[in-house]
C-alpha cells in the first residue's frame, strides 16, 4: 500500500509499505482523505519540531477519514462499507492520568505520526488502516471523506471550548485564521457566542471566517489600531482563543480582555513567549492552555455527520496521492490554502 513517509532528517518520499495484520476488535480502513495539519508541516520542512527530531522512517499523518472494508472478529458496531472518520490518540488507559480521566495526558499515548516517542509512532497517511473499531466514530454517506477527516482538528478546538466554559452570550475573540482559528469560529457561533472577532495578517483566511460567522475581522498588519480599540473600558471580551501561537498577537490581544476574561491557549509556539504578567494580575485574567482531546471526537463526528456545522469553507485543495509533494506545498501558503487534503484511492 502506499503511504506518504519522512525519512531523516527530512527527506520526503511516497512509496509502498506492507498492511498491518488485523487482531480481534479490529478493522481495516481504505483511507479516502487525510488533512495536512501543521505538525506534519513541521516534519516535512524540518525534520520536526523544538527538539523532536524524525529519527527513524515515519508515515505522517493524523487527520483521517475513509471507509470500512474488513471487519475482525469481535469488532463490534461497524460494517464493511461504513464512511468513518479514525481517532488518531490511542491512550494507554492504565497510567495514572488514563485512570483519573485525564487520557489527553496520558504518559504512554501513541498519538499517528508522531517522533516524539521512540519507536516513533507511525501515521495515517496511508491507503490502508488497521485500526481499533473503537476509534471509528461512523457517518452518513453524504458526508464527503474531506469534512470527516476535519473531525482531528475540530475535536481539538472542542476541548478548548470546553476548557472556556459556556460561551452563551458572550463576546468572543479569536486570534489567527488558519483551520483551528477557523473551526473556533464554527464553534464559538454553534455553541452560542454573542459576538466573534477574528484577527489575522493575512486577508485571505479572514474571509473564510467570515464565511463561517465570525461578526468582524480585523488585519492587524493593515489596520493595526483597530483591535487597540476594543482595550477601552478595561477591555470588551469575555473569551479569547488564541490560535496563533504569536506572541505579537499575544500581547496585543490581553488589553482587549474584560476583567476576568478568559484566554484559552490553542496556538503552540515555536519558542517561548514573554507574557505581560502585570496586566495577567491586575485583570484577574484566567489563563488555560488546551491539550489535544478524547472524548470531543465523539461530539465532532456528530456534529460534521449531522451537519450541525458546515464546515466546507475550509476545504481548500484536494491532491492525488501522487502529488503529495505538491500537496504540502500548496499547504504552505496560507493566501492560497486553508486546509489540504491529500486523496488515497
Amino acid at each position: 500500500m502506499r503511504s506518504i513517509v519522512i525519512h531523516p532528517p527530512h527527506e520526503f518520499r511516497v512509496e509502498d509499505r506492507p498492511l498491518d495484520t488485523m487482531r480481534p476488535g479490529q478493522v481495516t480502513v481504505a483511507v479516502k482523505a487525510g488533512g495536512i495539519c501543521g505538525s506534519d508541516m513541521h516534519y516535512y520542512r524540518h525534520g520536526g519540531f523544538g527538539t523532536v527530531r524524525v529519527r527513524e522512517p515515519m508515515v505522517l499523518g493524523h487527520e483521517v477519514a475513509g471507509e470500512v472494508v474488513a471487519v475482525a472478529e469481535g469488532a463490534s458496531g461497524l460494517n464493511v462499507g461504513d464512511r468513518v472518520a479514525v481517532n488518531p490518540s490511542r491512550p494507554c488507559r492504565a497510567c495514572r492520568y488514563c485512570l483519573e480521566g485525564l487520557p489527553n495526558h496520558c504518559e504512554a499515548m501513541r498519538f499517528y505520526g508522531s517522533a516524539m516517542p521512540w519507536p516513533h509512532v507511525q501515521g495515517a497517511f496511508r491507503e490502508r488502516l488497521v485500526c481499533d473499531a473503537g476509534q471509528c466514530e461512523a457517518a452518513p454517506g453524504d458526508v464527503s471523506f474531506e469534512e470527516l477527516a476535519l473531525c482531528e482538528p475540530l475535536s481539538v478546538v472542542l476541548h478548548g471550548v470546553k476548557r472556556a466554559g459556556s460561551l452563551l452570550q458572550k463576546r468572543v475573540l479569536v486570534t489567527g485564521s488558519g483551520p483551528i482559528g477557523a473551526l473556533a469560529v464554527a464553534a464559538a457561533r454553534h455553541f452560542g457566542a454573542e459576538e466573534i472577532v477574528v484577527t489575522d495578517v493575512a486577508p485571505e483566511p479572514l474571509a473564510i471566517a467570515r464565511r463561517l460567522g465570525t461578526d468582524r475581522t480585523i488585519d492587524v498588519a493593515a489596520q493595526p489600531d483597530d483591535l487597540a480599540a476594543y482595550a477601552a473600558g478595561k477591555g470588551s471580551f469575555d473569551i479569547l482563543f488564541e490560535c496563533s501561537g504569536n506572541e505579537r498577537a499575544i500581547r496585543d490581544a490581553l488589553p482587549a480582555l474584560r476583567p476576568r476574561g478568559v484566554v484559552v491557549q490553542l496556538g503552540l509556539a515555536g519558542n517561548e513567549v514573554a507574557l505581560p504578567l502585570n496586566l495577567v494580575v491586575a485583570k484577574e485574567l484566567a489563563l488555560l492552555g488546551s491539550f489535544r482531546f478524547h472524548e470531543e471526537f465523539a461530539l465532532a463526528a456528530k456534529l460534521i455527520g449531522q451537519r450541525r456545522l458546515d464546515l466546507s469553507p475550509l476545504l481548500t485543495l484536494t491532491y492525488p496521492v501522487e502529488e503529495a509533494v505538491a500537496a504540502f506545498e500548496a499547504a504552505g501558503d496560507r493566501r492560497t490554502a486553508m486546509k489540504v487534503h491529500i486523496a488515497f484511492a
